[in-house]
């Protein structure tokens, strides 16, 4: 069972915590991680290029010329692809980029990632992390006591306002609560910043 130091506000040391396997000594699967990583991404695509047809482009119902005996080549329409003005041809349309991941194959990406955390000690576990008042000075210093620069903080997702924006205006720094986690966040900040509480509830959700 993987064993981790907890720490205060004021980063000293203040205590053990056992962490569940299941959870936090997983087998690490990079492909459901990268597909993980690739989807949350892809969800993100608006996917809103749009170009008309020739179908699409107001007027060309004239057509320009005669059929026969002008000496031009015979058109039907200004607004065929070849004339200024007119449609694109096999123009790109709105599109939906997102695709699914089984909810099983979620959570075991979920766990891969967290376990990497684990194993490379970038994993901080605080026995508590509240503020009486929204101070970013104050958050900076405790980030600062636990040497920590680009970080994810999770917390129990009770009673957390002012953390959060206290942490709101600080850069590479960002605070999400414990259901709202996800492969993508967790591998681009370097340490994850987890209260006791916080790792307790991720316990129940994927062992």
């Amino acid at each position: 069972m993987a064993n981790v130091s907890v720490y205060n506000m004021e980063g000293s040391e203040v205590g053990k915590m056992d962490l569940n396997d299941d959870v936090f000594a997983a087998k690490v699967n990079e492909h459901l991680m990268h597909m993980a990583v690739v989807l949350q991404l892809a969800n993100k695509r608006q996917g809103t290029q749009k170009a008309k047809t020739r179908s699409e482009v107001r007027g060309g119902g004239k057509k320009p010329w005669r059929q026969k005996g002008t000496g031009h080549a015979r058109q039907g329409s200004t607004r065929a692809p070849q004339w200024t003005g007119g449609g694109v041809v096999f123009a790109p349309t709105p599109r939906d980029y997102s695709f699914k991941m089984n909810r099983k194959e979620k959570a075991a990406a979920i766990r891969s990632a967290l376990t990497s955390r684990v194993d490379e000690q970038k994993f901080l576990v605080m026995d508590s992390l509240k503020f009486d008042e929204i101070k970013t000075k104050k958050m900076v210093g405790v980030l600062d006591a636990l040497k920590v620069n680009k970080a994810l903080v999770v917390l129990d997702g009770e009673d957390n306002a002012n953390v959060e924006l206290s942490a709101r205006n600080i850069e590479g720094v960002r605070v999400v609560p414990f259901n709202a986690i996800n492969v993508y966040d967790i591998l681009k900040y370097e340490t994850v910043v987890i209260t006791k509480n916080a790792v307790s509830k991720i316990e129940e959700v994927y062992a």
